[in-house]
């Protein structure tokens, strides 16, 4: 299937420019940004299943934009970048090949849930972390529990990419005594990686509206270079809301339509 480019006009482009520089900000400060884009690329006219994959290919640079900012963080999580990079990589390839593999009006009658699911893990990720603890690194399901459930939340982004920051980042707290700008720096890293790897496979789906993608990557670059300095200062909570408002909206239109 070979989608066309999207005519977009001078306002919708404008439009779509900033909101994602705006997600690319949310992807910085706490993940969530396709909970923006995704909606915002249905009401300019792109179907769901590319957009959904535009997407992917457009907020490559939000997360290239992150890690330049959180450069020193993400040096010293090196390690673990490598170590895990094999499970973001598997994973991605399994969600990508299983979003491609059936009919885009199966894809059509998931994502609102999916939107729904996504858009409650990223508004109850602060109780999440406030409540359950850590495992600690010693613990001995720590390195099984670490590989596994990044693998999974890994196929979660190649199929639908929509707040699986605040997945990875829900997960590793539980599991790794680290600081919040180091996990997001290391959530960045290897966010770099699952949508390079996703929008190769996408690119060569003809799924992509190149068109409304160069729109999304303009605006999430610049997004992702001023979250990533905003991670260590600025309170997401504002954010948050608005992210939750936005997808939950954004599924209950796909659901009645």
């Amino acid at each position: 299937m070979s989608v066309a480019l999207l005519a977009l006009n001078a306002p919708k482009a404008i439009i779509l420019v900033i909101v994602s520089a705006i997600a690319g900000v949310f992807n910085g400060v706490a993940g969530g940004a396709g909970l923006l884009i995704f909606p915002t690329l249905l009401a300019v006219g792109v179907p769901a299943l590319p957009a959904n994959v535009t997407a992917t290919v457009g907020l490559v640079p939000s997360y290239l934009g992150t890690v330049a900012g959180l450069r020193h963080e993400v040096t010293a999580q090196r390690r673990r970048f490598f170590e895990l990079t094999p499970s973001i990589v598997l994973g991605a390839i399994s969600g990508a090949a299983l979003l491609l593999a059936f009919p885009a009006s199966t894809f059509r009658a998931i994502v609102p849930w999916l939107i729904i699911a996504a858009t409650i893990l990223f508004a109850a990720q602060p109780l999440i972390l406030a409540r359950l603890g850590r495992l600690g690194e010693h613990h001995p399901a720590h390195r099984s529990l670490l590989f596994l459930g990044t693998f999974l939340i890994a196929i979660y982004g190649g199929y639908f990419g929509s707040a699986m920051g605040i997945m990875l980042l829900a997960l590793w707290g539980l599991l790794l005594d680290e600081s919040l700008s180091a996990l997001t720096a290391l959530r960045s890293a290897l966010s770099v990686v699952l949508t390079a790897v996703c929008a190769v496979i996408f690119i060569f789906s003809g799924h992509v509206d190149f068109t409304a993608a160069a729109c999304v990557a303009a605006g999430s670059l610049i997004g992702g270079w001023v979250g990533s300095h905003a991670v260590r200062r600025l309170h997401p909570t504002l954010f948050r809301v608005a992210v939750a408002v936005i997808g939950l909206v954004t599924s209950v239109i796909l659901l009645i339509r």
